[in-house]
């Protein structure tokens, strides 16, 4: 008996020193977008694979932020543990029957903070996912409303890979936050050698805190004013229900994401998972989308200063303000202004691929006037386009067509 326990303290040594593991700061999209979300107060679902990390990850952002770790198993649980089990008290009829909430709820409220962990959600039966809801919204359990300090974080598995899976309700799921919960091979190689990565805080600057707010309500109204549909669509087949879709509830959790990546100064990754984990893949991208033609120079800006206004890097962007250049041209065709246009144009097409000049300096040729000269830029461009040629050709298009009455 006495070798027995002298094998057990062996042992006890040795998962010790297998679970004394290191942590490191390094970038992590997905790591990086749970963290945001959660400091933004708002309900994550995390989807993965069994296996992957999930919990695991909950301990070390419980770590991270410094919050004690409140597991609960949801299909476990019967809607009672969350609603609350009725007590009946000394005289029901004038004082009512309380719901009494579970320990787990009641040591919350006792330490004020926490994170609510809701592990396998997806193999939690319907009624139970309706018990949920006012727990994800409200933040309520029976009689208590859980203090401002518990953050809620949810896990499932796809239905392919959950035993006994049903598919979320679309009231539950139009709740959360969506992230896609993935593992790369170097972080597990890395990890089971002993270092493990991990998040840091998002560091939310003061100053920005207002322009933040501003630029994320001017993107989603932007965005829905132009597209109505947008604002509400519930899918059609039950999977998708059961994911993110856009609706009020979820464009108003898409602006508060907004404002805290832009007060975050977080990376495009960062912000499109979030965005998409919100409203869905189509009006996220549409959304992301808008924010990129927000931070678009104004073409009014460009033509006053074309060797010296900056274009984007990315040559859909770049697309787009010389684009707007030339619309802007259009709407009021001046000489110099037109002049001012080849310049940007003959600029870009040094600094970039020719190919993106081709449509709008086609639109700009046929803006010519006849009293105009083809200016000097336009012979920097001749070897892409010819030009001159299709300068002179469009006005000769137009005056035949004005002749031809047509």
């Amino acid at each position: 008996m006495p070798t027995d326990t002298r094998q057990l303290d062996v042992a006890a040594r040795l998962l010790a020193l297998l679970g004394d593991t290191t942590v490191e700061t390094r970038p992590d999209p997905q790591l990086e977008a749970l963290m945001l979300a959660v400091v933004a107060d708002l309900p994550v679902l995390l989807w993965g694979a069994p296996g992957i990390g999930k919990t695991a990850a909950m301990a070390q952002l419980a770590t991270d932020l410094d919050l004690p770790l409140t597991t609960v198993i949801a299909s476990v649980h019967e809607p009672s543990d969350f609603n609350g089990l009725p007590v009946v008290g000394d005289d029901p009829a004038r004082q009512g029957v309380p719901m009494a909430p579970p320990d787990w709820a009641v040591h919350l409220v006792r330490a004020g903070r926490g994170l609510l962990f809701l592990d396998e959600l997806s193999t939690a039966p319907p009624a139970v996912q309706a018990a949920l809801l006012r727990l994800v919204l409200e933040r309520r359990v029976g009689a208590l409303r859980l203090p401002p300090g518990v953050r809620i974080v949810a896990a499932a598995n796809p239905r392919s890979s959950a035993a006994d899976a049903w598919e979320l309700s679309a009231p539950l799921a139009n709740r959360f936050v969506h992230l896609q919960w993935t593992y790369e091979h170097g972080v597990v190689v890395r990890g089971l050698g002993g270092t493990w990565p991990r998040a840091s805080l998002p560091r939310l600057e003061a100053a920005r805190l207002p322009e933040a707010v501003a630029f994320a309500r001017r993107a989603v109204t932007t965005l829905l004013a132009a597209r109505p549909t947008l604002v509400h669509r519930l899918p059609t087949s039950e999977t998708q229900r059961g994911g993110p879709w856009p609706s009020p509830r979820s464009w108003e959790m898409a602006l508060r994401l907004i404002a805290f990546a832009t007060a975050a100064g977080t990376s495009r990754d960062v912000l499109s998972a979030l965005v998409r984990g919100t409203v869905g893949d189509g009006p996220g991208l549409e959304l992301l989308a808008s924010l990129d033609r927000m931070d678009l120079p104004d073409p009014e800006d460009v033509l006053a200063d074309p060797l010296g206004a900056a274009l984007p890097e990315r040559g859909d962007l770049r697309q787009a303000v010389l684009d707007g250049v030339v619309q802007a041209v259009r709407q009021r065709p001046e000489r110099s202004r037109w002049e001012a246009a080849w310049l940007l144009l003959a600029r870009a097409a040094e600094a970039g691929p020719p190919d993106l000049v081709v449509v709008p300096a086609t639109t700009l040729a046929a803006l010519r006037r006849e009293e105009w000269d083809v200016p000097p830029a336009i012979e920097g461009l001749a070897g892409v386009l010819d030009l001159s040629r299709r300068a002179d050709g469009a006005v000769a298009r137009v005056a035949a067509a004005a002749g031809s009455g047509r």
